[in-house]
């Protein structure tokens, strides 16, 4: 069992605090999702539990993880480039359980994930494996093992279809706890029992903590129930209290016009204190029935707060692309890597305005064929391309800010527009200085999108779009992607993606593509 208590968790550099007060337990049969926004310290959180050295370098926290005796399997969101540089084999052997397994144990993660068995041997560089192969070789290594609760940063990350469906089945008949961070809305939908969610409100500068026993979608239906009654009862209590305070407004002007016009004689004559005094009496408690009400709205129900999903749209004007002008014409009669054939006959033909989605087993070539499609649009002059690559690093290098990434010109008008957007996407001052390779996957992904909104982009080739979006950002992603007016041509194993922005969707084997 692990048990975290009163965790606070703050980041070194500018004082932010990400997470506050913590707190939680995970048992046997727990399959906890950690969700929450980008950037909101959901991968440092998972870092911490498993080792805090590794989060030593920018963050400090207090509070208590309870963890005595658990032997625990993390697996990292990435791959550190030395990683990525050894041969499959060699990376193995830097996991102790794979050079203590025999070939049983080895074949049997393997099947388990759905490699062969002959991978672990491989002498590819990790780097020329397929996302999903690299997902699912880590995973094999991390069962071999046999750890007491799995830590995963974004495990169904780069899964192919069938292996997000036993990933699905994995984390059900998974008997030691589970805590895990994942983007994909169907996995959550489908697997988690416990929810933790956190958030960052008040412009990021107020970190709220929620745990609980439910399912996803459970969660976030009472969490939107919850919301609409607090402000059901928040807005009546505020009609009520401003009814109140108008008739106290009138009750008082009426005793202040009094006390300023209250004869200082009667009728006689003679000097009639009294009624002074008398209307002295009464602005005293028109006083006090004022500070009375000023306590009850103190103790008022508050209006209710959560961390909104902020991203721009595209200009539909300048996005707008042709009914039926042709986008590409690609005719491949082999696709291949180096000496290695992975499909023949591959045939891609797109009009506008589609919206293509590709998908594929995992190592078919998907991001192979994409990355081809960049190359041949990008230099056109009849269109304005953008491209999302898988890796964003190729993107995002050096030390460069996300303002000096949309406004290189460094003028000051398109410094301020550049500001602008980013605060409408929840970045903070001080993360709009960061270095962006230093930034979250989910604040990259939103940097690029705003680099294509920017530009004018008509065409989008986008590989794996929704891949680093939180759950809660996904859907306007999704949406913005759907009203996008132009093209896009696309990789995805986001199901919700697939169904809620695609008009055709491709499948590529090693025979080529055919519509599903």
């Amino acid at each position: 069992m692990l048990q975290v208590k009163n965790l606070t968790v703050t980041h070194k550099k500018d004082l932010t605090t990400l997470v506050e007060g913590l707190s939680f337990v995970l048992a046997p049969g727990d399959r906890a999702a950690l969700i929450g926004e980008e950037g909101n310290g959901k991968s440092t959180v998972l870092k911490l539990l498993y080792d805090p050295a590794l989060v030593e370098p920018y963050v400090e926290w207090t509070g208590e993880i309870v963890d005595k005796g658990l032997r625990k399997g993390y697996l990292a969101q990435e791959l550190t480039p030395d990683e990525l540089a050894l041969p499959v084999w060699e990376f193995c052997q830097t996991v102790p359980a794979f050079g203590d397994a025999d070939p049983k144990a080895l074949d049997r993660a393997a099947r388990q994930v759905g490699l062969g068995g002959d991978l672990f041997w491989d002498g590819r560089p990790m780097s020329t494996l397929s996302g999903g192969e690299r997902v699912k070789l880590r995973l094999a290594l991390l069962l071999l093992d046999s750890p007491d609760v799995l830590l995963l940063d974004e495990p169904s990350n780069d899964l192919d279809l069938a292996t997000l469906e036993w990933l699905e089945g994995f984390l059900l008949g998974c008997r030691v706890p589970v805590l895990y961070i994942s983007h994909d809305e169907t996995l959550l939908a489908n697997s988690a029992n416990v929810i933790i969610h956190l958030e960052r409100l008040r412009r990021r500068t107020v970190s709220r903590c929620t745990v609980t026993r439910t399912g996803y979608e459970q969660y976030v239906e009472q969490r939107q129930a919850g919301f609409a009654h607090q402000e059901q009862v928040a807005r009546k209590e505020r009609a009520e209290y401003d009814a109140k305070m108008e008739k106290y407004r009138q009750i008082r002007d009426k005793v202040d016009h009094a006390q300023a016009n209250v004869p200082r004689y009667n009728s006689a004559g003679i000097p009639n204190p009294s009624a002074g005094r008398l209307l002295k009496k009464k602005m005293h408690t028109v006083l006090s029935m004022g500070r009375r009400f000023e306590r009850e709205k103190e103790n008022m129900t508050a209006m209710p707060e959560w961390e909104e999903a902020i991203l721009t749209a595209f200009d539909e004007g300048n996005s707008a692309f042709p009914a039926g002008k042709t986008v590409l014409r690609l005719d491949l009669p082999q696709l291949a890597v180096g000496e290695r054939v992975l499909a023949r006959d591959v045939r891609l033909w797109v009009t506008g305005p589609e919206k293509v989605g590709i998908v594929g087993a995992n190592g078919v070539g998907k991001s192979t064929l994409l990355k081809l499609v960049a190359e041949e649009l990008l230099p056109r002059a009849d269109l304005r391309a953008a491209y999302m690559p898988q890796d964003y690093g190729d993107l995002l290098l050096g030390d460069r800010t996300p303002v000096e990434l949309l406004a290189p010109s460094g003028h000051r008008d398109d410094v301020t527009r550049a500001r602008t957007l980013l605060g409408n996407m929840k970045y903070k001052a001080e993360e709009m200085e960061h270095p962006a390779a230093g930034l979250s996957g989910g604040q990259r992904a939103k940097l690029l999108f705003l680099s294509m909104v920017l530009g004018g982009a008509n065409v989008l080739v986008l590989d794996e779009p929704t891949r680093n979006f939180s759950p809660l950002s996904a859907p306007v992603i999704r949406r913005v992607l759907a009203d996008f007016p132009g093209v896009i041509i696309s990789v995805s194993h986001d199901r919700l993606y697939l169904d809620q922005v695609c008009t055709r969707v491709l499948e590529l084997t090693e025979n080529g593509l055919s519509e599903r």
